[in-house]
């Protein structure tokens, strides 16, 4: 990676981004955050420099930098990549921890952050803007869409199909072949057996729906 990096959020997420790229050795220009107690803020070496729509810095992307988003609500990071599209016609960049295992046979798009012990199996599918806990496993031929966030210790099996916006907790297991419609969410420590309906929350060993 050439370019210095710009971090968008300077959250927790955004901490964990600014690891990741200190583990990689990649030169990080700053953070960006809209909560104005931050700015100036400093994360080590690297400044919270002002919110995350100042043309100052967005002009730099694209020529002189490259962007990462480490906003913790989905809603936002969507917005943030669809701007950095649309204004500087360029992607978020992945953020991937040096200790992550991925196949070179995954899938991988734009924006998404894997943490550190990860491992992506062959022939998996993974799209844009997730975020994906430490220890996470997606095993071979798993497909996880957009804006998803998986938990730490959770286990994605062979031939899983995670949709578009769904919420994982920590330490859940999915289960070869099952199917979690766009927006579901599954509570941490869940063995998911089923097929989860879009929008569904459940929980429990077996989950069960909730709510």
């Amino acid at each position: 990676m050439d370019n210095p990096v710009i971090i968008f959020g300077a959250g927790s997420l955004g901490k964990v981004a600014l690891d990741i790229f200190n583990e990689n050795n990649v030169l990080i220009y700053g953070l960006l955050d809209d909560n104005k107690d931050l700015h100036g803020k400093e994360y080590g070496s690297v400044t919270v420099l002002g919110d995350t729509d100042d043309d100052g810095f967005l002009k730099l992307i694209g020529k002189k930098t490259q962007a990462f988003v480490a906003l913790q609500n989905k809603e936002e990071r969507k917005q943030v990549a669809e701007m950095l599209a649309k204004k500087r016609k360029v992607m978020p960049i992945n953020g991937i921890h040096k200790s992550a295992v991925v196949s070179e046979e995954a899938e991988i798009g734009h924006g998404n952050l894997i943490s550190a012990n990860c491992t992506v199996g062959p022939f998996s599918i993974l799209g844009n803007l997730n975020i994906v806990g430490s220890g996470v496993i997606i095993d071979a031929e798993a497909e996880i869409g957009n804006l998803v966030e998986i938990g730490s210790g959770s286990v994605i099996n062979s031939e899983a199909k995670i949709e578009n916006e769904v919420f994982i907790g920590s330490n859940v297991t999915i289960v070869s072949g099952i199917k979690i419609g766009k927006g579901a969410r599954i509570g941490a420590g869940s063995v998911v057996i089923e097929n989860v309906k879009a929008g569904q929350t459940v929980f429990g060993n077996p989950a069960k729906s909730v709510g």
